[in-house]
């Protein structure tokens, strides 16, 4: 079973910026960044794929682009999130899984919030 390690959330002010990182226990081609808010249905954020020439594929959800980017550590396994502009609706719990997910190997998430 694929392992998930997200980290990197906590609390911000509106307009700040965090660095999510997420260790996958193996290698996997499309990696993507998904959220829940309380009271609401995770979403998908971002995908990013592997590519063997070097060169990588992004997606973003439409709530995503232009303040996230996401990005990736081949070697590592590792994923990242780099959010900035954050606005306090952007307050969820943070996850990372292969696209489309895995459903088994759903993390722990990490906490965002946004709030003055």
């Amino acid at each position: 079973q694929v392992q998930f390690v997200e980290s990197g959330g906590g609390s911000v002010q509106p307009g700040g910026s965090l660095r999510l990182s997420c260790e996958a226990s193996t290698d996997i081609y499309a990696m993507g960044w998904y959220r829940q808010a309380p009271g609401e249905k995770r979403v998908w954020l971002a995908t990013i794929t592997e590519s063997s020439s070097a060169r990588t594929l992004t997606h973003y959800a439409d709530s995503a682009v232009g303040r996230f980017t996401i990005s990736r550590d081949n070697a590592k396994n590792t994923v990242y999130l780099q959010m900035s502009r954050l606005k306090p609706e952007d307050t969820a719990v943070y996850y990372c899984n292969r696209v489309p997910p895995l459903n088994d190997s759903w993390g722990q998430g990490t906490q965002v919030t946004v709030s003055s």
